[in-house]
């Protein structure tokens, strides 16, 4: 367990954590290679210019960017803009020259709105409206590489829509290259089956790179540079002739330009912004980016790149959330994973050119799966019926027309919803409020609506708030607020928990949630007014029992936290925003309680949330050094010098080989595991045993508990801490 202290920046950043950044950047690098490659062929592009992109994302803009532990590459959201962008300005080498001139030409524009400020404009884009936009984007990259996963000639795919490629389908299976579906299919195989796999090690291996280490021989075996046509291989060519001053402004005069420009600005801005605050809250130590300069830097990064040839890049959410699964600490994370691409580009173009396409292929239909995935819709509804609604007029609207015409049809819906909602006209745009400042507290009365379009204005009134202090937002006068504005609420409150203040809403039991979700839209209601009503679902109900039986107070509602388990390795890298199902009881030297957290992994169409069930001891009196114990593993041994080293001890080798034991003092760790501990950790089942400031976590495994489980689990940490009372009787 690495020291909670927060990493320096620059060269002394460098110096302190150049091993973890290091180990994290290769890891993202396996990741990038083959994605950057099938993103840059899908978009029209040569297929080693995506890698160019990324290379330009980490050695250039790792040095100006204003976010910790974002990657910066190119991404499949802007493959749909890409590929229409080289196609209707002449397709072949004229069209991608032409569309560098675009991405130049946007980048420019771009880093003028980070110079202005403008990065908070993200907010006034409804949340499902650009989900749609994504999983539209999706169905589209879909459409097209389901028939180069099946071996079809790509030429034969220009210049159809979206809905005839899906027409096209049936047939491009009856015409399937055997040879060439096997090893696609294979691919899909991996990477979807790869994360069912239980234990840490094989869900932290990068899938991209098992598809590599499987596709690359079985290509040579089965001798596709020989058997299949060109097309079906991936072909780098001369990169190191082919990079110069490619962009071309020629048609900087027509509307087919500007309109590129224009989607490129938006769709890019969106992306990078929306994925640095998300990132942001997976950051260990909470660090808040400039969101501003980082779109700037990112704007460099992309004239850059479109002057050399390469694609438009972004702050890329999957990569990004797997550089911070993977223990990056600093910038220099992001740096490593572009000076490995570089390594790539100069020793082992011959060793890429083995990939057979269809592999890429699949990749990104995964990347298209993850973006329009059923648990998208299923995410959204959950929200709200109303944002399922928009959600899906935006796919839909997308689908047929184009990424602009989507985007617009879903904020229409969407204001189109707010005003059936009672939202008064005055209140679309202009944020209502009062603001007084009583001692050391702020209060903030919201009045009519609160919502996606008029956030700004209510950003402008919490922003110089000092969140070291007490901050009550009244929403006695309010009428109506949207999922928008909820989420920024929730944020706020966690930024004000972190830094030491509070952040605490009165008037809610005024208002009628649209759903069940935390965050989901609400409307002020008469009869809802000091209504409360509880229904137990069959977990809630069987844990009531268990209470009851075993001297156990039990709490099932469920609850917002932001600190409880701020610094413990579980919350490194996640996000625990809830916790539900509380008991707890009193036994001899220790308050226990159980409770379901909410875990989320990753960020935005990468992010993952489930619940697992953990005992905390807390109220023990006594003094405990910080640590971790877990079950060893091979991932364990792998990331030692990045997790923390591992304390072995020579006398209890069962232990040593049983347990991954790390904390920042070693001599204090030592000290505490006695003999007697030691045995009882050798003889008991494998657990999770974590400890900060003299609180200890228990669990046994990374899902909820059943009831007997839970009373084994407590008796354990019962045991536990009996012997610690023990030890430190035996010293006094």
């Amino acid at each position: 367990m690495k020291t909670i202290a927060i990493p320096k920046d620059g060269l002394e950043g460098f110096k302190q954590n150049w091993t973890a950044d290091a180990v994290s950047g290769f890891m993202v690098f396996l990741l990038a290679l083959p994605l950057s490659l099938g993103i840059a062929k899908a978009s029209e592009f040569p297929p080693a210019m995506g890698v160019l992109t990324a290379m330009v994302g980490g050695l250039f803009v790792s040095f100006f960017a204003g976010s910790k532990l974002t990657i910066k590459g190119p991404a499949a959201g802007l493959i749909t803009i890409c590929a229409g962008a080289v196609t209707e300005l002449g397709g072949g080498a004229e069209g991608w020259k032409l569309a560098l001139g675009v991405i130049v030409v946007a980048s420019i524009i771009q880093i003028g709105f980070g110079y202005l400020k403008i990065g908070s404009l993200s907010d006034f884009f409804p949340h499902s409206a650009v989900h749609g936009m994504l999983a539209a984007i999706g169905l589209i990259i879909f459409s097209k590489q389901i028939h180069i996963l099946l071996g079809i000639d790509p030429a034969l795919l220009k210049g159809k829509e979206p809905l005839e490629l899906f027409q096209m389908i049936p047939d491009s299976i009856i015409h399937e290259d055997p040879r060439v579906t096997f090893i696609g299919i294979l691919s899909l195989v991996i990477i979807f089956g790869l994360p069912l796999l239980k234990g840490k090690f094989a869900k932290k291996i990068p899938a991209p790179l098992v598809v590599l280490l499987v596709t690359i021989p079985l290509a040579l075996v089965m001798d596709f540079k020989h058997t299949e046509p060109a097309f079906d291989m991936v072909s780098i060519g001369d990169f190191w002739g082919t990079l110069g001053l490619n962009a071309d402004f020629s048609a900087i005069g027509s509307l087919v330009f500007w309109k590129y420009v224009i989607m490129f600005l938006f769709v890019n801005s969106l992306e990078s912004l929306l994925t640095v605050k998300a990132i942001d809250g997976l950051d260990p130590w909470k660090r808040i980016s400039n969101p501003n300069k980082d779109l700037m830097a990112v704007g460099a990064g992309n004239a850059l790149s479109g002057l050399l040839g390469g694609l438009p890049m972004i702050s890329e959410v999957a990569r990004s959330s797997a550089n911070i699964s993977f223990g990056a600490r600093t910038k220099w994370s992001n740096f490593f994973h572009g000076f490995f691409l570089l390594v790539a580009m100069l020793f082992f173009i011959p060793v890429i050119e083995m990939i057979p396409n269809t592999a890429l292929a699949a990749l990104l239909i995964a990347v298209a799966f993850r973006l329009a995935s059923p648990n998208e819709f299923f995410k959204t509804y959950k929200i709200g019926s109303e944002q399922l609604f928009i959600f899906t007029v935006t796919i839909i609207v997308t689908v047929s027309t184009d990424l602009l015409i989507g985007v617009a049809a879903g904020i229409l819906m969407k204001f189109f919803f707010h005003v059936l909602n009672g939202v008064p006209l005055r209140s679309l745009f202009k944020a209502h409020y009062e603001l007084s400042v009583q001692a050391d507290e702020y209060f903030i009365k919201i009045k009519e609506s609160a919502i996606f379009s008029n956030l700004l204005g209510f950003r402008k009134a919490f922003e110089p708030l000092d969140r070291r202090k007490k901050i009550v937002v009244d929403f006695s006068e309010a009428h109506f607020m949207d999922h928008s504005f909820m989420e920024y609420l929730h944020h706020l409150e966690e930024e004000c928990a972190y830094a030491g203040g509070s952040l605490v809403s009165v008037g809610f039991d005024r208002f009628k949630p649209f759903s069940n979700h935390p965050l989901a839209s609400r409307k002020f209601s008469l009869e809802h007014q000091n209504k409360i009503e509880i229904k137990l679902s069959p977990r809630q109900l069987e844990l009531r029992k268990f209470a009851e039986n075993n001297e156990w107070t039990y709490y099932p509602q469920k609850a917002r936290i932001a600190l409880k388990y701020k610094d413990f390795p579980l919350h490194n890298g996640h996000k625990i925003p809830f916790e539900e199902n509380i008991l707890f009881k009193y036994v001899e030297h220790a308050r226990l309680e159980a409770s379901d957290i909410t875990l989320i992994e990753g960020a935005r169409q990468s992010q993952q949330e489930f619940q697992i069930t953990i005992i905390q001891a807390s109220e023990t009196n006594i003094l405990i050094p910080d640590f971790a114990l877990e079950p060893e593993g091979l991932w364990s041994k792998l990331f030692e010098s990045v997790s923390g080293k591992d304390i072995d001890f020579d006398n209890h080798p069962k232990f040593s080989e049983k347990y991954y034991l790390r904390g920042n003092n070693e001599s204090a760790v030592r000290h505490f595991f006695t003999e007697p501990i030691l045995q009882f950790l050798e003889n008991r089942e494998d657990m999770h045993i974590e400890c900060h400031r003299n609180r200890l976590i228990f669990y046994k495994k990374r899902t909820l508990l059943e009831p007997s489980e839970i009373l084994y689990t407590a008796k354990f940490a019962e045991d536990f801490i009996s012997l610690i009372y023990q030890k430190e009787a035996q010293a006094v």
